[in-house]
């Protein structure tokens, strides 16, 4: 099984797809840790690294590569801004987290221990140059959630409760993913509700 985590800084990514990984008994994989881990090999400060990257598509080339590597061997949670694009193709289950830009804010401060000003100011640059890069390298929109099956705000309840959302849709995406391996291998064919009741 495949899932992806999507969604913009501070809505929550890592923290509930490693809890749905855990819950599931699947791997997790995070896309913005590759992207961090390459920052470090090369010594670069992120918001420089970003930058660079937004000039040259063959840093996002090697993390999409990565990331579909770590998905072709299954069993999987992937977080990452782009996961839910990259394996559209062959994701059972593409989660859009979300959260109002306030919450995000105070979430990222508290994590990074920095001032809620410096947390905008980072984080709107880095989401600025982020959308343009993407809209430049891969041609679409970040705002555009088509492809999610789930889009959820985090904070709309509180994080066990949040957790158990998405459990409840990964379990709900397994099952219908196992009812058609099923139906596949013995070639069933489904009656239509309403021919079932004339």
């Amino acid at each position: 099984m495949i899932v992806t985590v999507s969604g913009p800084h501070g809505s929550g990514k890592s923290t509930y797809a490693e809890k749905l990984a855990g819950s599931l008994g699947l791997r997790h994989v995070s896309a913005g840790l590759m992207f961090r881990k390459l920052a470090d090999e090369r010594k670069m400060p992120l918001e420089k690294f970003q930058e660079m990257a937004a000039a040259d598509p063959s840093i996002d080339r090697l993390v999409d590569e990565r990331t579909m590597l770590e998905a072709e061997r299954g069993d999987v949670v992937v977080d990452g801004q782009l996961a839910g694009w990259v394996l559209k193709e062959i994701s059972d289950l593409r989660v859009l987290l979300t959260a109002p830009l306030v919450v995000r804010l105070e979430r990222i401060a508290a994590r990074d221990h920095i001032a809620l000003e410096e947390a905008r100011r980072q984080t709107l640059h880095r989401e600025g140059v982020q959308a343009e890069r993407y809209r430049k390298h891969y041609g679409f929109s970040v705002d555009d959630w088509s492809i999610y099956q789930l889009i959820l705000d985090t904070s709309f309840g509180s994080i066990d409760d949040t957790a158990k959302i998405l459990l409840a849709a990964a379990l709900t995406a397994k099952n219908a993913k196992i009812g058609n391996i099923r139906e596949k291998n013995l070639g069933v064919q489904t009656i239509p509700v309403d021919s079932a009741h004339p």
